[in-house]
């Protein structure tokens, strides 16, 4: 027969305590390092067979924040919003009235196919990439604001990357450059 275990009382938690631990409590347990997409290893991109990469730009934690990826190229790194659903993708960049440098907006479809943009209720200078299945740039156009003029895609893509007017002729990024794309948790 085992010994049994006699539970000691814990002491009382004052409810003042409470208020000013609790949220911060929370904070740190709902950042911890669990994989949020149930599966023990790298997660896809939504509706893809893309691998998430891992890696981390100088400086950062180790994944973007939720609705949020990391396209890096060379030596750059684009802080995006992720637009994966077709309301977002719609929706894109309209109203925005300034995108810093460094920042955009990845759409992501799940499969290749010619993509089409317009500029309509867009009131900033956009640059836009298309990237295919393997994350290589096959085409890269600038946009002006509040315009419908349709800017297809060159060849099939998977991505497309909005950036700041001037955003990759600025840093010499042409067709052929190959991207990773760092997801956040999902």
């Amino acid at each position: 027969m085992l010994p049994s275990r006699r539970r000691l009382p814990s002491p009382p938690i004052s409810p003042g305590i409470l208020g000013p631990v609790l949220p911060a409590l929370l904070a740190l347990l709902s950042g911890c390092g669990a994989d949020l997409n149930g599966e023990g290893s790298p997660a896809t991109s939504p509706g893809d067979g893309a691998a998430r990469e891992t890696a981390t730009p100088a400086g950062t934690r180790d994944r973007p924040m939720q609705g949020m990826a990391w396209v890096i190229i060379a030596n750059d790194t684009v802080h995006a919003e992720v637009a994966d659903t077709p309301e977002s993708r719609e929706r894109g960049l309209m109203y925005r009235t300034e995108l810093e440098d460094g920042q955009g907006m990845l759409f992501v479809y799940s499969s290749m196919a010619t993509r089409s943009f317009w500029m309509r209720n867009t009131f900033i200078p956009l640059d836009i990439a298309f990237l295919d299945d393997r994350q290589v740039i096959v085409d890269i156009q600038q946009m002006e604001p509040e315009t419908e003029t349709l800017h297809e895609s060159g060849s099939p893509a998977m991505f497309a990357l909005e950036v700041p007017g001037g955003w990759y002729a600025s840093r010499g990024i042409r067709i052929g450059a190959q991207a990773r794309i760092v997801f956040g948790r999902r």
